[in-house]
């Protein structure tokens, strides 16, 4: 026998080697398993913080929360010792930083139902609902002394915004937007009526472009905590009526020949998006959070393949636009929530030209 024969015996057929080799597709999801754990990770790690931030003041549980929270510091200095800047020590730019962690997390992930539902427009509705809600606040702080979470009276205006927006699709004649649109000037004049009467009689104690544009001085240790818990509460109803919610998406004339109760379901909907807005509120501003909702999730479209592959990769653009535009906005000094958006808009650019090059079609399955 030949040396070329006994080649040909010990070599392995071509099919069994390219078992051995990952499809494109594979390792396309296994890269996006672990950015979604990453994601998953950093999220933790900033309600950790929150929460130390929140434990370290109760005495009774010892020094523990306060030694660890320390520790959180202590890591920021090294931080800004290696990058020669003065930023990572300060507490309130922890806050800003896991509030921001947050948002790139909840946003896209209620963003994207929002958007295959052809609803986008309900996320500036509802930032401007929750502008009439902060007039609101600092009206009562002023007149009567309350000393509680302004961004509290904001998310219950919010709230209440939203479940009156679906009761009116719902039970009126108009076509579907209208009553967003409604709601979206009307809000937003109820909270400039308000703040100016109230310059007249009463001091605001905040300023209020802080509110409009975004600023990482907004966030507050109570702002930290509830951006924290409503993420927390967001990302478990979302994860539990995954299933319902991408059946309505799809088809909801068959979820409801299926009984499903989807007014039910689309006022979760709505509700949560009022929850994120609150809270995304602090670091984007009210003419800004809707971006958030909507960008990363249309730069997703551009390439994702399946409804879930959008979800992910949508919290994944969401997340680097959060990153990239602290980044921007602390090297140039300027407001947090122009600089997300410019990133997340890049992002969505790249997205388009991709899509364009490769000549790939925006069509995605339901799974």
């Amino acid at each position: 026998m030949s040396e070329s024969d006994d080649h040909t015996l010990e070599s392995p057929p071509v099919s069994d080697v390219s078992q051995y080799q990952p499809k494109p597709a594979d390792l396309r999801r296994r890269l996006e398993v672990v950015g979604i754990s990453l994601v998953g990770f950093l999220g933790a790690f900033v309600i950790a913080f929150v929460v130390l931030d929140w434990l370290r003041h109760y005495p009774s549980l010892g020094a523990l929360p306060g030694t660890l929270f320390d520790q959180f510091l202590i890591a920021g200095m090294w931080a800004d010792h290696v990058l020669g800047t003065n930023v990572f020590q300060h507490p309130f730019m922890w806050r800003s930083i896991a509030t921001g962690v947050l948002i790139g997390i909840v946003a896209p992930l209620v963003g994207t139902y929002l958007v295959h539902r052809q609803m986008a427009l309900i996320g500036e509705t509802l930032a401007h609902t929750a502008f009439a809600g902060v007039a609101i606040g600092l009206l009562v702080m002023a007149v009567t002394g309350y000393e509680g979470s302004l961004l509290l009276i904001a998310l219950v205006v919010s709230i209440v915004g939203a479940l009156v927006v679906q009761w009116l699709a719902d039970r009126t004649s108009t076509f579907g937007d209208v009553p967003i649109a409604i709601m979206l000037s009307g809000s937003f004049a109820i909270g400039t009526l308000l703040i100016s009467w109230g310059r007249g009689y009463v001091s605001v104690p905040i300023d209020i472009e802080e509110f409009l544009f975004g600023s990482m001085s907004v966030v507050t240790a109570d702002g930290a905590r509830m951006m924290a818990v409503l993420s927390v509460a967001v990302v478990g109803i979302v994860a539990a009526t995954y299933k319902q919610l991408l059946f309505i998406t799809f088809d909801e004339q068959a979820a409801r020949v299926a009984q499903l109760d989807v007014s039910a379901y689309n006022t979760l909907l709505v509700v949560m998006t009022a929850v994120v807005v609150v809270g995304a509120m602090q670091v984007l501003g009210v003419i800004l959070v809707a971006g958030m909702l909507v960008i990363p999730v249309a730069a997703a479209s551009q390439v994702a393949r399946s409804f879930r592959e959008t979800l992910y990769l949508s919290i994944l653009i969401g997340q680097a636009s959060i990153v990239g535009g602290f980044a921007f906005a602390i090297s140039q000094s300027l407001p947090s929530g122009g600089s997300i958006i410019v990133v997340a808009i890049s992002f969505y650019l790249l997205a388009v030209a991709f899509s364009l090059f490769t000549g790939r079609s925006t069509a995605i399955s339901m799974h």
